[in-house]
């Protein structure tokens, strides 16, 4: 029987520069925590650097030798994504792991007046990518990992309401932004691989994990419905979820295993994806539409003013 891949498996990372956003709780803690417990230097990219910073500390009590720091990033915000990336310029940038996310929120908006979790899980990562691309054509072996999730289904992407302001129901919403992730991770592969680039893009999901991703969903707001919604997922949460532990496992195969080709998607081995350990996974047919795919990086470069400068190999 061939043996199940875990955070043990990760090969040395020693040298490789990693931004995990989100990673103050939750998966992204997990990937930020194993990745410089391997030997990465990994920048928590955070909306609430105080919380950053606990989470960094619990990093370097784990694994004392981490190399770890905390950056402000708000990817609800594009000035803040903007600032984010410009911070890093000059840098060289081996691995960007796009983790952070928001989920099933009554409607709202971003600062710049896109549907938040549209907003945030699709248009912030798409900008925050694009702007550090010329940091990744500097990296070894540089990769992008974008999670998704099972959600992405349900999801189909409304060209004609992207920001769901005719018609809005909050987990139709987040399907269509994490099918938006796969689109995005999937066109990129074929955008770098054209342009004779050796950077990988890949996806991941991480099946049913608990973490506060769910719990923070309506943040006590909306209708009974809602409400109701939200305390049969806590309980869900405790009784059929896997940890985080394990569902930062496919983030972490997708952004380490080294013959992994580019364009995968990583999730759980268990039923329907829910749990387990990782391996490359399939996704439905709308993720592999490449006419939608193409218009929907056509559609977030006019909305984010950001477009990907993908130097052609030479």
């Amino acid at each position: 029987m061939t043996e199940k891949w875990t955070s043990a498996d990760i090969p040395d990372q020693a040298g490789r520069s990693v931004i995990v956003t989100g990673a103050n709780s939750g998966l992204g803690l997990v990937t930020a925590r194993e990745l410089a417990r391997r030997g990465a230097s990994v920048t928590l990219a955070v909306r609430d650097t105080a919380k950053g910073e606990h989470a960094a500390t619990a990093i370097r009590e784990a694994e004392p030798s981490a190399e770890v720091d905390v950056k402000p990033l708000d990817l609800a915000d594009l000035d803040s994504v903007r600032g984010f990336a410009a911070s890093r310029a000059d840098a060289q940038l081996d691995l960007l792991v796009n983790n952070a996310g928001v989920m099933a929120l009554p409607r709202s908006t971003t600062k710049d007046g896109f549907e938040m979790q549209f907003g945030t899980n699709h248009l912030g990562h798409f900008a925050l990518a694009g702007l550090l691309m010329p940091a990744l054509e500097k990296g070894t072996e540089p990769r992008v990992v974008t999670l998704s999730s099972g959600a992405h289904r349900i999801g189909k992407v409304n060209f004609d309401d992207l920001q769901g302001e005719r018609r809005y129901f909050r987990w139709a919403a987040y399907g269509q932004s994490k099918l938006a992730n796969l689109l995005f991770a999937f066109e990129l592969q074929r955008r770098a691989a054209a342009a004779g680039l050796d950077l990988k893009s890949m996806a991941a999901h991480p099946g049913y994990a608990a973490t506060n991703l769910q719990t923070r969903g309506s943040g006590g707001h909306g209708g009974l419905l809602t409400r109701v919604e939200d305390g049969l997922m806590a309980v869900t949460n405790k009784v059929l979820a896997q940890s985080d532990e394990m569902g930062a496992l496919p983030t972490l195969y997708a952004a380490t295993v080294p013959d992994l080709p580019g364009g995968s998607f990583v999730g759980p081995d268990g039923v329907g994806e829910q749990r387990g350990h990782p391996e490359p996974v399939d996704s439905n047919a709308a993720s592999k539409d490449r006419a939608a795919a193409r218009r929907l990086w056509e559609v977030s470069e006019q909305l984010t003013g950001v477009s990907f400068d993908l130097v052609t190999a030479r």
